[in-house]
């Protein structure tokens, strides 16, 4: 088999995917890895070109790995006899074949942990009928927890039983399955949440008042500036903070949940609150790691404010995009400046701008 590593201009990226190649019959394997092209004008600059050569770099080393494993035939489940009816063997990978995208494969690489951990024991293909998938599904319902005790939420659970669903689904098309028995089990509803976010004069209430812990003050509020996750936040290294004469303050990263490579300018007041510029490979924010006690300093900090809403650390990025949305930037710039892929997962927040203004205009009320 032949593997070879292609690019394909869309829109305004180049996208780089595998091309395989056996015995007249070709498959493709998109990497969701993407290079920046040349301008019609001009060049790229140096960062760009620095990056587009990592992003090579790292389709290349896929590449070559696909190769070894082709070689070595643990990849594609295209030798049914050696996956030995191994549904454990088949999800693990699955798993691997996201390895490109790493929020996509924290998602995959959990449900392999929980489903292991809910039938410890090697399970084969027959194995699997309605009632192991049910059973499955009452142990995300029921039984796993988060690291601070609690339930995970509904569309987390919703999340990882669909990517368990996918994986029966590609079983039955490689012919590993009679049938799908997960078809006849009701999956789980994706929650419509209530997205909390701070107003402009509570962001500023909350500005002015002490928190116990500084760390945690600065980067809830760099995150309602930034729009920026906890994730990334807490891995932020100073070479990733940049200047330039046209964009002033930017930051150039690689997003912890879609992998995507992003360069988001930041206003001043956010730069301030990063403080003293230190050595490249250094953390910009230390000493705070995320669980329950952040929650109290969190939950205590919103109290001594006078704000009366349950807010968590993700709702300074809901934040971010409600004001942006709030104060007039176009749903377009606030989807990129999020960082979101598509479109209508921005046009959330804008649903929530528009409930907004019912409420305000039902605010204004006369007897005639």
């Amino acid at each position: 088999m032949k593997i070879t590593l292609r690019q394909r201009k869309k829109a305004n990226k180049i996208t780089l995917y595998l091309d395989y190649y056996d015995q007249g019959k070709r498959e493709y394997e998109h990497l969701g890895l993407y290079l920046t092209p040349e301008p019609d004008k001009g060049s790229l600059t140096k960062a760009q070109k620095d990056e587009n050569k990592k992003i090579l770099e790292l389709a290349e080393s896929i590449r070559s790995k696909r190769h070894l494993e082709v070689q070595n035939s643990i990849y594609g489940f295209r030798d049914k006899e050696k996956l030995k009816g191994s549904f454990y063997e088949f999800f693990d990978a699955l798993t691997e074949k996201k390895k490109a995208s790493l929020g996509n494969y924290g998602n995959w690489n959990a449900v392999r942990i929980l489903i292991k951990a809910y039938n410890p024991k090697d399970v084969t293909f027959a194995r699997i009928d309605k009632e192991w998938v049910e059973g499955f599904k009452d142990y995300l319902d029921y039984e796993v927890k988060t690291k601070t005790g609690d339930s995970i939420s509904l569309n987390t659970k919703y999340s990882y039983f669909n990517k368990f669903r996918a994986a029966l689904k590609q079983a039955l098309k490689e012919g590993l399955l009679k049938f799908n028995p997960a078809e006849h089990v009701e999956p789980f509803q994706q929650d419509d949440v209530q997205r909390e976010f701070l107003t402009l004069e509570e962001l500023q209430k909350l500005a002015n008042t002490n928190c116990r812990n500084e760390t945690l003050k600065r980067m809830f509020i760099f995150s309602c500036l930034t729009g920026l996750r906890w994730s990334d936040i807490e891995k932020l290294k100073w070479s990733e903070i940049q200047y330039s004469g046209n964009l002033g303050y930017y930051i150039r990263f690689r997003q912890q949940k879609t992998n995507g490579a992003e360069t988001l300018p930041i206003a001043q007041e956010a730069r301030e609150l990063l403080g003293e510029q230190k050595e490249p490979i250094e953390k910009v924010f230390t000493g705070l790691k995320y669980g329950n006690w952040n929650k109290t300093y969190l939950k205590d900090w919103l109290k001594d404010a006078g704000i009366n809403k349950y807010i968590t650390f993700h709702c300074a990025r809901h934040t971010y995009a409600t004001l942006q949305l709030t104060l007039g930037t176009d749903i377009y710039t606030v989807s990129k400046l999020l960082g979101h892929k598509n479109l209508s997962t921005t046009e959330i927040y804008a649903k929530v701008i528009n409930e907004k203004k019912v409420e305000a205009a039902n605010k204004i009320k006369i007897k005639l």
